[in-house]
């Protein structure tokens, strides 16, 4: 058993499990294609991004904005076209290009993350953020030595699901807050995670190694990270790839 192994496992021997354990089940809209239930229809992808880009203004266009302010400009869009104004909104909209006109690209990746959102029955997820990824990989038994890490995507995405299993995910959440307020300067807004990351991950390079990997160009297949309505953490399953045939990875939890 590796040192860091022994660490993690000292360190949280006496968390208790969450109370279920388990994951909720996957909705029925979630057996492979991505959906969005509203207005009491399961729209796709192409047809939430085409909503969206009906109501979309530069002020949508932030990177705080949270998915419950997203699925509200969602029912207005909805409510306002109707089945037969979102048909044909949409059929005008798949023709557009995201080289051409960002704000499409920025509806289709909005598009995704709402549909991440409802992949769990009485529960939210969302997409597994940068500085937690890295924290998975750091935790894993990925390339311990310098010099020894592997790009294969398959190969990586097996080790962050490795690391990810070896704490608890409210840990996780906290180590990866403070990986990207290190690493990437972004402000931490849990600011209790300073002394978890310094404990688990003491080694800066190693810990730099697995985030460059992370946000790198390498398309890295990544889980979701899951909220209960209960309120517990739970990492869930990786869901199909996002617009560009990419796995989200923003380096702010988005919920």
């Amino acid at each position: 058993m590796s040192t860091p192994t022994r660490q993690v496992r000292a360190l949280f021997a006496h968390v208790p499990a969450a109370p279920h354990g388990a994951l909720p089940r996957r909705r029925a809209g979630a057996t492979g294609v991505l959906s969005v239930p509203v207005a009491g229809m399961e729209l796709c992808r192409e047809e939430t991004a085409a909503a969206l880009f009906e109501v979309y203004s530069d002020e949508y266009g932030v990177p705080g904005m949270t998915t419950d302010t997203l699925y509200d400009l969602l029912g207005a869009a909805v409510f306002e076209l109707g089945p037969a104004g979102l048909l044909e909104v949409t059929e005008t909209f798949s023709e557009l290009e995201a080289a051409e006109f960002p704000e499409v690209g920025t509806c289709r990746w909005y598009a995704y993350r709402l549909a991440v959102s409802f992949w769990y029955e009485g529960a939210r997820s969302r997409p597994m953020t940068a500085g937690e990824a890295a924290a998975a990989l750091y935790l894993s038994d990925h390339a311990r030595h310098a010099g020894t890490h592997g790009t294969d995507p398959r190969h990586l995405a097996r080790h962050v699901r490795q690391g990810a299993g070896r704490v608890p995910t409210a840990a996780l959440l906290r180590l990866g807050s403070a990986v990207g307020a290190d690493l990437a300067r972004v402000p931490d807004p849990r600011g209790d995670g300073g002394w978890l990351y310094r404990r688990l991950m003491p080694d800066r390079q190693r810990a730099r190694r697995c985030f460059d990997l992370i946000r790198s160009n390498i398309p890295v297949s990544l889980p979701l990270i899951v909220r209960t309505d209960d309120g517990d953490y739970l990492t869930g399953a990786t869901p199909p790839p996002g617009p560009g045939n990419r796995w989200a990875r923003p380096l702010k939890a988005q919920w």
